[in-house]
């Protein structure tokens, strides 16, 4: 299983770990894979005490961290709009919706002195620097853009800490285009994804990437949860696989209940690729809010990041709401989850779940060795 990514990257697996709880990125670490911290929803403040807190558990095993700053997004020519600006392009018709929406599922307001998310997050290369610098005084190995190839003064000051630099692509013109600007880690991700992807399978994307921008390496992702897909991955040419949905279902992951018990109930057909929360198209599990998002009659999500901050508050609400018996928030609250749902079905701890894939690879490579030995006889 050993690959040009476990030298590059110092690692006994080629798995990495997408996740925003920092227990299934130090556990995967610890367990030899790849474990990456997704940043974007943390102030500069709250990433310190990640970085720092994982830093104490893996105690020198490489790790990574994955921030979003989109190519394109309003407010980009300027760096970011400040969240005031913002806010005043929010059409009332948008704002009506969401209340009326919030009061056709009986989801209450949030109690008096809560604490508000704006939905602006670091969704931008102004918010986003801190976290960038933050990032980089810690020991990580790997920095990642999960929307857009990531900016000039990112891959600088990256590689000036010799720290390597990845980029998501949905289609082979956008793996291109990293390549161009400097990146070390090209991650193809597949229709299958959770999050925002594109509209090209991981099945075809993948070999068509990995022929563009060769000799960079490439990983595979979209729809990869289990030891065969790995295998499968490997044999289209990656070098690796990037996972993220599979932890959702850990005894570690961040998953509100209500929406873990979601997903280990749905198939793989329960997903949707909806801007109604980021204002991009992201794969989610389909729910009451992504269905009234796609009503006709309703309005269309807004651009990014105005559909963030529209709809933060009401997201907050229905987070807050959705294990109350006198609401029916349970019926919207979802969350960012990919194809592969359909076989997340059991909780495990991360640890196991990265050995039950490297368990399965082995055993399908072995099979495969077979049937090529009986074919050469």
């Amino acid at each position: 299983m050993k690959t040009s990514v476990c030298e590059m990257m110092g690692i006994e697996f080629p798995i990495f770990a997408f996740s925003h709880a920092r227990d299934v990125v130090a556990a995967v670490t610890k367990a030899g894979g790849f474990g990456v911290l997704g940043a974007v929803g943390f102030t500069p403040e709250q990433l310190q005490v990640e970085l720092d807190w994982i830093d104490n558990e893996v105690r020198g095993r490489p790790y990574g961290v994955d921030l979003i700053i989109p190519a394109k997004y309003i407010g980009k020519d300027q760096g970011g709009l400040d969240l005031k600006d913002l806010v005043g392009m929010l059409p009332e018709e948008h704002k009506r919706f969401v209340e009326e929406l919030m009061k056709k599922y009986n989801v209450p307001p949030l109690p008096e002195g809560t604490l508000h998310h704006s939905g602006l997050l670091a969704w931008s290369d102004r918010a986003a620097a801190p976290l960038v610098d933050i990032a980089l005084t810690h020991p990580i190995k790997l920095i990642a853009n999960a929307l857009g190839s990531p900016p000039p003064e990112l891959i600088e000051k990256a590689h000036n800490r010799e720290v390597y630099v990845a980029a998501l692509a949905g289609a082979k013109e956008h793996a291109l285009r990293h390549k161009d600007a400097g990146v070390d880690l090209i991650i193809a991700q597949g229709y299958e994804a959770g999050g925002h992807t594109g509209e090209i399978s991981t099945m075809v994307l993948v070999p068509e990437v990995v022929d563009a921008v060769a000799p960079t390496p490439v990983l595979a992702a979209g729809g990869i949860g289990r030891g065969r897909q790995v295998a499968a991955a490997l044999a289209l040419g990656a070098q690796g696989v990037w996972t993220g949905s599979v932890w959702l279902t850990t005894e570690e992951a961040e998953t509100h209940p209500v929406v873990k018990e979601k997903f280990l109930r749905a198939t793989s057909k329960e997903t949707v690729r909806s801007r109604s929360i980021t204002g991009k198209p992201a794969r989610q599990l389909r729910s009451a809010w992504t269905d009234e998002w796609d009503l006709p009659e309703n309005p269309d999500p807004l651009p990014m990041p105005l559909q963030l901050i529209l709809v933060a508050e009401a997201q907050q609400r229905i987070q807050r709401s959705a294990s109350s018996s006198t609401s029916r928030a349970n019926e919207l609250i979802n969350y960012f989850v990919g194809q592969i749902v359909g076989s997340l079905n059991q909780i495990k701890p991360a640890k196991q779940v990265l050995l039950d894939m490297v368990e399965e690879y082995i055993d399908v490579v072995g099979g495969l060795s077979e049937q090529l030995a009986k074919l050469s006889d």
